[in-house]
């Protein structure tokens, strides 16, 4: 029966594959036993409650071979799954997409198919459970998250940097089943790697155990074996690509070549499977749909734990997995917003969000943050403690320079649920982030992105951490809030934006430089809320000016908007720390802040792309043409014309 358990998850997929006329057939067929062995042996889940916090996480970082998990997903039983769904893989509106689509409902955990970031997605995970652990008890929060791997992953850089970095931690609820196949889409794995991968792991810190992957009682106590060994596991399945196709298996064709009738045909005769495409005999499916509530005592029990909880300490296990703020967190943020007005001080950018951040620690437990190796100048440590192998109550993890998998470990934790992820780093550094940010925004996960030395302010670090052309490739991408405060009420405010913010990421930018206050005069509305408002309006008569600008460029145009009212030309000052929430905005609004008059200037200490779309006909800019330079940030922005004279010039050319 075993094999027939393996072989229904084949099947599934061949003829799923063979209907769509495309699809990757490698991962579901070469990795049917380990799948089998692992849902029905040792998986903890509830197929009828496909989001019980207790489940064991899967994730299939291989993610081009959906059919995989989409087979296992109907097998088991997960209702949204049904074999409908299976019949219209990769059909426009299934359920059952190319690549694996987030949908806890539905039995899929996260987005996976650019390779690699399904591995460090997971080891998010891994870190989520060990810190609820903490906080809650292993009565609520204990299970494991496994991850599928493929070559593909293990190559990736951000592979390297999860596999260095969940070592050291030791995460022993961290399980990756490797798909062992030696190929990869350009054929042979030899063609572009000669070490040996399983040493990788071992020098890690990593248990490793290597199996045939087609022994399905080998992998199932190799299974054993990692679940009760204190360092996260690595289970190497060596296996056949595409095994049961007779033309493809073994070969590079194996990984996505096309299937065609008479592949199917041929397979069902090898693996004596005598049923029509899409049919899985009853004993076989009955099996499965025991496997799919094995956990269904452990599932009661969980139930009967939570239950018997004091009152409040449900309502907290429950508030910080629903992902709600507690009451008065936002007492927090306006209690701040009043004491910058009396502050004599003039901090820097970052220095006001690491402030925020440190005030945010009684009230929001669940925070926690990943940082790059950058504590001592971004400062959002304070009074949190280090997460490390022994002390997982700790809400900081020291990341290494390692951003890549800082970004996509934050997904995960997000994905995991229970915990607020921030992720810490330079803005230039984003762009080692950059394919998690992109995962991040695809999922519309609830990260919370911060960044420090914003611009040219950097200085006489130079233009290599400069970052002139970032602010408008982040602007640029879907689902992504992008908040520049111009000093700390509006820092204040876009944090209160930030965290009430559950339909996506937010990359907060901040200034490595002081930033004096622009906002004079407490109130506890919040005014960065609709993305842009005027900060200063036009005095002497109609608007002849409207400048635009974000974050430390704000202070220069309130200049310019000095001297150019002492001349008698009436100019406002518009502050716009979230283009995305303002063009959300209604029409009148967004005509009532930029004004009607033609002339329009914006100012920021970047390229000009994205900001068109606010200046009209007759809109100039004053900013950054191309990289920076080495030098005081004073003399950087003399020499780059991003003065008060600069924009005073730039209006008046415009007015002539």
């Amino acid at each position: 029966m075993t094999s027939q358990l393996a072989n229904a998850i084949r099947f599934l997929a061949i003829d799923a594959i063979v209907r769509a006329t495309e699809g990757h057939q490698g991962v579901p067929l070469g990795m049917a036993e380990i799948a089998t062995a692992l849902y029905t042996r040792h998986l903890k889940f509830l197929a009828s409650d496909p989001t019980w916090p207790d489940r064991d996480r899967v994730v299939l970082s291989n993610g081009h071979g959906s059919m995989l998990l989409y087979a296992l997903l109907h097998l088991t039983g997960y209702e949204r799954i049904g074999i409908e769904q299976i019949k219209s893989f990769r059909e426009l509106g299934s359920r059952c997409e190319g690549h694996p689509e987030i949908a806890p409902a539905h039995g899929v955990e996260v987005t996976t198919g650019p390779l690699g970031q399904g591995i460090a997605n997971a080891f998010g995970m891994a870190v989520a459970e060990a810190y609820l652990n903490a906080r809650f008890g292993g009565g609520l929060v204990d299970h494991f998250t496994y991850a599928f791997v493929g070559d593909g992953c293990l190559q990736e850089g951000v592979g390297q940097e999860m596999i260095s970095l969940a070592g050291h931690l030791q995460l022993g609820k961290l399980v990756l089943l490797w798909d062992d196949n030696r190929i990869t889409d350009d054929g042979s794995t030899s063609l572009s790697i000669s070490e040996d991968v399983a040493e990788r792991f071992r020098v890690a810190q990593w248990h490793v155990v290597q199996v045939d992957g087609h022994d399905l009682e080998a992998v199932s106590a190799a299974l054993d074996a990692a679940r009760r060994d204190p360092r996260p596991s690595l289970v190497a399945c060596r296996t056949v690509i595409a095994r049961g196709i007779a033309r493809l298996q073994g070969q590079r064709g194996g990984h996505s070549g096309r299937l065609f009738p008479e592949d199917a045909e041929i397979a069902r005769r090898e693996l004596d499977w005598p049923y029509a495409p899409f049919e899985v005999p009853a004993p076989v499916l009955c099996e499965w749909r025991a496997a799919g509530q094995r956990g269904a005592e452990a599932h009661a029990r969980w139930q009967e734990r939570r239950a018997a909880l004091p009152e409040a300490e449900r309502a907290e296990f429950d508030r910080v997995l629903a992902g709600e703020l507690p009451p008065g967190w936002r007492d927090v943020l306006l209690a701040y917003k009043r004491q910058a007005q009396e502050r004599q001080d003039v901090p820097g950018g970052i220095t006001v969000s690491a402030e925020i951040n440190d005030l945010l620690t009684d009230v929001l437990p669940e925070r926690m943050v990943g940082c790059a190796d950058l504590e001592a100048p971004t400062s959002h440590k304070r009074r949190l403690q280090a997460f490390t192998a022994t002390h997982r109550g700790g809400a900081y993890l020291h990341c290494g320079v390692r951003e890549h998998v800082m970004g996509a470990m934050a997904n995960g934790m997000a994905a995991h649920g229970g915990v607020l992820p921030l992720a810490v780093t330079y803005l230039a550094f984003s762009d080692y982030e950059r394919p998690a940010m992109r995962m991040a925004a695809l999922m519309r996960l609830p990260v919370k992105f911060v960044f420090s030395h914003d611009s040219i302010g950097v200085g006489k670090n130079g233009p290599t951490h400069q970052p002139v052309e970032i602010l408008a490739s982040l602007r640029a991408m879907p689902n992504m809030l992008v908040l520049r405060p111009a000093d700390a009420v509006e820092a204040t405010e876009c944090w209160e934006i930030a965290l009430e913010h559950r339909q996506g990421p937010v990359s907060l930018v901040f200034a490595r430089q002081a930033l004096p206050l622009v906002r004079r005069g407490h109130r506890d509305e919040n005014l960065s809320r609709r993305g842009a408002y005027v900060l200063a309006e036009a005095e002497g008569g109609p608007r002849a000016v409207t400048l635009l600008a974000t974050g430390s460029e704000v202070r220069i145009a309130l200049q310019a908007r000095e001297r150019l009212q002492a001349d008698g030309v009436p100019t406002a000052v518009v502050s716009m720390p979230c283009c995305e929430r303002f063009d959300e905005q209604e029409p009148a609004y967004r005509a009532a802040v930029l004004g009607a008059n033609p002339v329009r200037v914006a100012v920021e200490a970047a390229v000009r792309f994205g900001w068109d779309r606010y200046l009209g006909d007759r809109g100039g800019f004053v900013g950054m043409l191309g990289f920076g330079a080495s030098g005081p940030a004073e003399a950087l922005y003399e020499r780059f014309g991003i003065t008060a004279a600069g924009v005073v010039a730039e209006a008046r050319r415009l007015l002539d």
